[in-house]
């Protein structure tokens, strides 16, 4: 498949690269540092990164804003998306050609060419990996390509602390390092916490609720982002921090947007992805989303991870 891509990637003059909505690291590593590869390997290809843009993670990459004839005779690249539903900018469907690449379990198998690697911790250690395969056929990785590829690894295995961290991983890592780029800059870049969201962050620590079962739950209204005066995403992007208190098997944190409810699903054990895809969603075993339109629904989603958590 490596050799597919490379060959599709060869014959295209334009190529249009893709991820999630609401991105996280790993979308941003994955869709930008496979486009500094590109970039560097074929300087006379018109290369562009779409999707709405995320303040938090502007510090890594800024988006091309590009016309709808952009996509004629293109080639696209989606990085970091299981589902169509989930595309960043529904024009990926303009292109001549569509590539899926991505590190989730392949439900929706959509695109021209897929490659789905579910043992790989993140989609940017799928992208370097492309890149060993190509480097002795012209691909070419610069120190910048090389730190979006670090960030999205980092990003997606809790700084290596997550289960998907393999020795692959650590071993790509340490030859990412090499490259030279500044370690502290990005981790800060990547981990520093505005002080609203650190409050916030406060406040899940004294009202999330626990099960006989060890499922925790929290509930992020409007009302209490409005409070605190936080984003949805940067509501998300605590879901974390339940993960070392004694007690706790699976969490879920509930964040309610202006037309949906953003179920957050983590574990420590039980495959909770089987509960998210009864919710209109889906994930990795250990982490996973959903979408919910309740707090009816809410009550259904804890009653299930209970149900999940129980010896049977």
């Amino acid at each position: 498949m490596k050799e597919q891509i490379l060959e599709a990637i060869e014959r295209f003059d334009t190529i249009v690269i893709h991820r999630h909505v609401r991105p996280d690291p790993d979308a941003y590593g994955s869709q930008c540092g496979l486009a500094e590869v590109l970039k560097a390997s074929y300087p006379k290809k018109e290369i562009f990164v779409v999707g709405k843009g995320e303040e938090s993670l502007a510090h890594l990459y800024n988006m091309d804003v590009v016309t709808d004839e952009v996509y004629q005779d293109a080639l696209v690249i989606v990085c970091d998306t299981a589902n169509q539903e989930r595309i960043c900018d529904e024009r990926y469907k303009l292109g001549s050609v569509l590539i899926k690449i991505d590190h989730h379990p392949n439900e929706d198998p959509y695109g021209d060419l897929l490659w789905v690697d579910t043992t790989a911790s993140s989609v940017s250690e799928m992208i370097y990996e492309f890149y060993l395969y190509g480097k002795t056929k012209g691909l070419v990785l610069t120190q910048e390509g090389a730190r979006l590829i670090y960030a999205g690894i980092v990003g997606d295995t809790g700084r290596f602390l997550f289960p998907s961290t393999n020795t692959r991983t650590f071993k790509y890592a340490s030859e990412l390092v090499e490259f030279g780029f500044d370690l502290p800059t990005l981790y800060n870049g990547l981990y520093t916490t505005k002080l609203n969201v650190a409050h916030l962050s406060g406040y899940i620590l004294q009202s999330f609720t626990l099960s006989d079962q060890g499922v925790a739950s929290v509930f992020l209204t409007k009302d209490v982002l409005q409070k605190f005066d936080v984003t949805p995403t940067d509501a998300s992007q605590l879901v974390g921090a339940l993960g070392h208190i004694e007690g706790i098997i699976t969490w879920v944190f509930f964040v309610e947007e202006e037309d949906q409810i953003r179920v957050r699903l983590r574990s420590k054990g039980p495959t909770i992805n089987i509960v998210a895809a009864k919710y209109r969603g889906g994930g990795h075993p250990l982490a996973a989303g959903a979408s919910i339109y309740s707090w009816e629904e809410a009550k259904q989603v804890i009653h299930d991870l209970e149900e999940l958590c129980t010896p049977k």
